[in-house]
């Protein structure tokens, strides 16, 4: 054999966010030796971009003081449009007063109420005011704590290594291979078990507030490992993007009282929504915006107005900082003065790879996830804003110590098998690298990202999606005549995402797949062929399988226990 570099640890956590981080640093007090693999710094992970705050029943705002965890589950739980697993909800709402005070413990800046106590706003779809928050930088915050941490710690971070295999042998899943994009090296890790936290897929959409990282990798690894993808046809559509860019422009915009405004200055959401307004769910929220632009009540057929400037110039400047920072820079609109055009655009996943409660992938030994890339299902078919930050220090933690009960059996293997995967994947790239003539690749990710938006975005109906579909596999077919321009092994950013598009097509089919198949509207996932929802057929998880090259949907039942599905109203 050639000389591979390879390194052996307990634990492998592929993403370097705060899922990954959290986990990190639980494994690490255990004394057993971990290694986050981040293909970005881990401050550049989109975990930093998350602005409007972390739910917990804690009872610290004003009419919040009756707050309870079985009242976040129960807001959860309708949220979702009743597709979460309860018991998943139950952990982690039970969880979330001592998730937060952890970390604030460990260093987290939280804005406070006047008597010192966290500060807690509305976000939408809670009874109560539970969303704790930093201003509008919460992530950012969050982030940058977990990180010092890591760092006090020195656990190790292969910055910059992007994950391209998972690795078998004996039946499990021993480690990886990962691309070291300054070198263009590819480099083996051996280990106990491999934990994904890689986040989500929002960039197979034209119009998204994710990170450009944002691409699926991880769960785009597990499907090809053998593992299933879990309710990937429920993608989040936040209510308010940035006109233009896309730029996240914050739930706790709405939270601190901001209201939204149609073409003929109507606040609009009385018709949607009369009992919560601005506040009701994402899904109800986005789905009335888009309708209002749709029925030609935008402003200049693509946005609405959010309008904060009756808050006053004090407010905002406290506790939305950033937001007037964002839309100052890339719209030259100050929120104090005038209000903020805003469009609906492409947020979460909550689908992703299935795992049980505890975090162990389904039917793949040795790997794990949790965060936006994987789905234990608490989001349903609707994630409520504040519950994303909460997921992925709650799950990183609670997964982290299954991963601790499970190591004590595990016998780390041979390198053999990582240093036969590292060669296989050295010449799949050798191979990419050396194709003269071809497609260009951009060509091929923006029309993936334009058919997402076009056929699979906030409404749905049966013809488009089977259009959405065929590009998609032609889209798939012509990848494999896709050439690099770019040849060298320094820092070829366009080999990382030759390869980052490879796993997006492969999740696209999925979505599509999945959109088809589910012949109802539920949360994220409004059919206008099929307006209602089903839950004497649908009222099920949606199973996506890899098989023999092609994607297999089945249906496993939703835990339910706590509450009894009735139809939500706002």
């Amino acid at each position: 054999m050639t000389d591979v570099p390879v390194h052996r640890y307990s634990c492998v956590i592929i993403g370097g966010g705060l899922t990954g981080l959290r986990a990190a640093l639980e494994i690490a007090d255990a004394g057993y030796d971990t290694a986050v693999i981040s293909k970005v710094h881990p401050l550049r992970s989109h975990s930093v971009a998350a602005q409007g705050g972390i739910n917990a029943a804690l009872g610290n705002a004003k009419g919040g003081e009756n707050d309870t965890w079985e009242a976040h589950a129960f807001d959860t739980i309708k949220g979702s449009d009743y597709l979460a697993d309860q018991d998943a909800v139950a952990l982690m709402c039970r969880d979330a007063p001592r998730a937060v005070i952890e970390l604030e413990h460990m260093g987290t800046v939280f804005s406070r109420t006047q008597d010192g106590r966290i500060a807690q706003r509305p976000f939408g779809g809670a009874g109560f005011p539970r969303t704790c928050y930093a201003q509008d930088r919460t992530g950012h915050n969050i982030l940058h704590t977990l990180y010092e941490q890591a760092v006090n710690r020195k656990i190790p971070v292969y910055e910059e290594f992007f994950v391209i295999s998972l690795v078998h042998a004996g039946g499990r899943c021993v480690g990886c291979t990962a691309l070291e994009i300054a070198t263009g090296k590819v480099h083996g890790f051996v280990s106990g078990v491999v934990f994904l936290a890689t986040g989500g897929f929002g960039r197979i959409y034209s119009r998204s507030t994710n990170a450009l990282i944002n691409t699926g990798d991880g769960a785009s690894l597990a499907l090809r490992a053998g593992a299933p993808l879990k309710d990937m046809e429920f993608v989040q559509f936040h209510p308010t993007s940035l006109y233009g860019t896309n730029i996240l422009i914050t739930e706790g915009a709405r939270g601190e009282g901001g209201i939204l405004l149609n073409s003929d200055g109507e606040r609009f959401m009385d018709r949607y929504a009369p009992g919560s307004r601005e506040l009701a769910p994402r899904d109800v929220v986005a789905r009335a915006i888009q309708k209002e632009i749709d029925e030609g009540r935008g402003f200049n057929g693509g946005y609405v107005h959010l309008d904060l400037t009756f808050l006053g110039e004090d407010l905002i400047k406290k506790r939305l900082p950033g937001i007037r920072l964002i839309t100052r820079d890339f719209t030259g609109v100050d929120p104090i003065n005038k209000p903020i055009p805003v469009q609906p655009a492409q947020h979460y996943s909550m689908g992703g790879v299935g795992v049980s409660l505890d975090g162990r992938v389904t039917d793949v030994g040795g790997l794990y996830a949790a965060g936006e890339c994987a789905c234990v299902s608490v989001h349903g078919a609707n994630r409520l804003g504040g519950n994303s930050l909460l997921e992925t220090v709650v799950f990183g933690r609670h997964v982290a110590q299954t991963i601790l009960k499970d190591l004590s059996g595990v016998q780390i293997s041979s390198s053999d098998p990582v240093k036969d995967a590292v060669q296989q994947m050295e010449r799949k790239l050798a191979a990419m690298l050396s194709r003269g003539e071809g497609e260009p690749l951009y060509r091929i990710m923006d029309e993936l990202k334009v058919t997402m938006i076009t056929h699979f975005g906030i409404f749905r109906r049966e013809k488009t999606m089977i259009e959405g579909l065929k590009k998609v596999k032609e889209l798939q077919d012509r990848f494999s005549g896709v050439i690099i321009t770019h040849k060298g092994q320094v820092f070829n950013q366009a080999l990382v995402q030759a390869l980052e598009l490879e796993g997006m097509l492969l999740l696209a089919e999925v979505v599509a797949q999945g959109a088809l198949a589910r012949k109802e509207s539920r949360g994220s996932h409004a059919r206008t062929d099929f307006p209602a929802r089903d839950d004497n057929n649908f009222l099920t998880h949606t199973m996506a399988r890899l098989k023999e090259g092609e994607i297999e949907i089945l249906y496993e039942p939703v835990t339910l226990g706590m509450f009894e599905p009735k139809e939500r109203q706002y």
